[in-house]
């Protein structure tokens, strides 16, 4: 990572400073007994070495986040569920604030004792965030001396928290998740050990167009499952059924096409489909009757769903071969899990593959939320991106505000 980050800074010079940490504690919550509580904490214990580290440097620490989609003040998404699951994970009380900016939270911050926690309360309850406003930024920022940015997740939004505030701040450094992040999507771009595979999935493929485009002259193999196969297929002049395609994206697979072989690239898609008629889908059956027909010849009513078992061992043959990989998307409908078998077992592939030294980065929101309803442990990957849009943004080679206004390391020197 070319930026700063709070490991380039000598901890003492850390000491007693009054550090302002983006943070993306925007986690999944849901009300029990007229109590909001949190369903899973993944993006909190994420950024638990950035704040551990700035407890160790004895730093005043103040954590800001956005929680949901808030259209002003909310109290369902008030962040103090989130500020008492931080105490329960650091084992160590974390003061929750109920505003972001003011002359109170001045005062509050100049009161923390070294080594202290606070947090903010939802920036998202201000449209000035996400309008990027320089006086909000400014306000934001005035109570503080450092800024650190932890929310890879949030980096590709042009926020007053992510981007803004750095006009008002030096200097402003990378979090170890943001780090971690940055460098593992990077490695796996820029040097990868050959064969280098991706495997893409979900249901759209006009949301991954560019990054098909950014991975071809770059790997080996990128395989292709999902619903976004078909448009593939549908281009090719199979016959698909009912099945989800994008009629607009059609003119783009011939360019693609050509990508692919100018690059030599080995670009496969599926042989077989898990199928079920419409009507039982629409009726939302609980058992539904499933069909494997070739990808290629799905009849009129029927719609697939999940890769079907050819499929998944070439797939799974080609993980096994593969000495870096990269997946992001889901091979099915695996909320349903009559349609989650070609997910797992490109997962379960993935674990294998990381069992014998292979590199293996996944990301993306509907891919970690595959692996949480597996029950896979993030541990048995090589890296887990918590980033979704950020990830893929960072792969089709944009630029991510939120890391962009980070300083780079040499345009600051400690003293």
């Amino acid at each position: 990572m070319e930026q700063l980050t709070i490991k380039d800074i000598p901890q003492k010079d850390l000491e007693n400073k009054r550090v302002l940490v983006r943070v993306d504690f925007n986690v999944p919550t849901e009300k029990k007994d007229n109590k909001i509580v949190i369903t899973n904490d993944l993006r909190i214990r994420a950024s638990l070495p950035t704040i551990r580290y700035l407890i160790g440097a004895k730093a005043k620490t103040a954590l800001v986040s956005h929680l949901g989609r808030p259209k002003g003040f909310d109290s369902d998404l008030k962040m103090d569920p989130v500020g008492e699951k931080l105490s329960e994970l650091l084992d160590k009380k974390v003061l929750k604030l109920n505003d972001s900016v003011g002359p109170e939270i001045q005062t509050v911050i100049n009161n923390l004792k070294p080594g202290e926690v606070c947090l903010l309360e939802n920036i998202r309850f201000y449209q000035e965030e996400e309008k990027n406003d320089s006086d909000f930024a400014r306000n934001l920022a005035k109570p503080f001396e450092i800024y650190v940015n932890d929310a890879f997740g949030t980096s590709h939004r042009a926020h007053a928290s992510t981007a803004g505030v750095c006009a008002f701040l030096s200097p402003c450094l990378g979090g170890l998740l943001l780090q971690r992040e940055v460098d593992s999507l990077a490695k796996v771009l820029t040097n990868p050990i050959r064969p280098f595979t991706t495997i893409l999935g979900g249901s759209k493929i006009s949301s991954k167009i560019e990054v098909i485009k950014q991975l071809i002259p770059k790997v080996d193999t990128l395989l292709i499952g999902g619903a976004m196969a078909f448009t593939f297929i549908k281009a090719k002049g199979g016959k698909i059924g009912n099945s989800l395609y994008e009629e607009k994206i059609i003119p783009l697979i011939k360019e693609l096409d050509l990508l692919k072989e100018e690059n030599a690239v080995a670009l496969i898609l599926p042989e077989d489909m898990v199928c079920v008629k419409k009507g039982d889908l629409d009726n939302k059956k609980p058992d539904k009757e499933l069909i494997v027909y070739p990808v290629d010849k799905i009849p009129d009513g029927y719609t697939g769903l999940d890769i079907g078992p050819k499929t998944i061992e070439k797939f799974v043959k080609m993980i096994s071969q593969s000495k870096t990989l990269f997946w992001n998307g889901p091979m099915g409908m695996f909320e349903d899990p009559q349609f989650i078998g070609g997910t797992k077992a490109v997962a379960q592939a993935l674990v294998e593959a990381t069992k014998k030294k292979s590199i293996t980065v996944a990301g993306g929101g509907d891919s970690i939320s595959a692996l949480e309803n597996l029950k896979i442990s993030f541990d048995l990957f090589t890296h887990v991106s918590t980033g979704g849009g950020a990830s893929i943004e960072f792969i089709e080679g944009k630029n991510l505000p939120g890391i962009g206004c980070l300083d780079k390391k040499m345009s600051v020197t400690s003293n």
